[in-house]
Formats: structure tokens, sequence, C-alpha cells
């Protein structure tokens, strides 16, 4: 049930404006399930990766290409990314 943006609600000064906060953060709220479903994806595969690692004799965790992934977001996102990886990194461990 979607409520109605009020000036007191967003914070903004007019209801205009509150209306369009109002339809950001409808389409912020959709964008978040949306990437919350790909990291619980992500976590899936990774979880196969890890079991079929475990299961050839290697280790849980590939350091080389944790490197990798924290560089690729760092590139793309600044040191937010990076932040941002390794909690996606520590939800994809261990999950086996």
């Amino acid at each position: 049930m979607t409520q109605t943006a009020t000036p007191e609600k967003t914070g903004a000064r007019t209801d205009e404006a509150a209306t369009l906060i109002g339809d950001a953060r409808e389409r912020i709220d959709a964008l978040d399930d949306r990437i919350i479903g790909l990291i619980q994806e992500r976590m899936a595969v990774s979880a196969v990766i890890q079991e079929a690692r475990i299961t050839s004799g290697g280790r849980r965790v590939n350091l080389a290409r944790e490197m990798e992934v924290l560089g690729h977001y760092s590139d793309a996102l600044g040191k937010p990314g990076t932040t941002l990886a390794m909690t996606m990194l520590e939800l994809c461990r261990g999950r086996i």
C-alpha cells in the first residue's frame, strides 16, 4: 500500500516536490528489492562454487578472486565500492 507523499513525510516544502520525492522513493524501493534479489542469487552461485572447490580438495575462499572483485567494485564506484564489495563478499562466504 502506497502512502501519499506529503511535505511532512518527505521534508519537501511544496506538494509538488513531495510528490516527486514520493515517486522517486518508490523507484528506489523497487531498485533495492532487485538489488537484494541479485545479492541472494550471487550468494547461491557462490555457494555452488565453494562446494565445488572444497569437493575437489581446494580451499573455500580464493583470495586472488576476491581481490579481483574488490578491484572491480573500486574501479566502478571508488572507495565506497570497496566497502560494498567487502560486505557482499562477507555475505557470500561460508554458506555451505
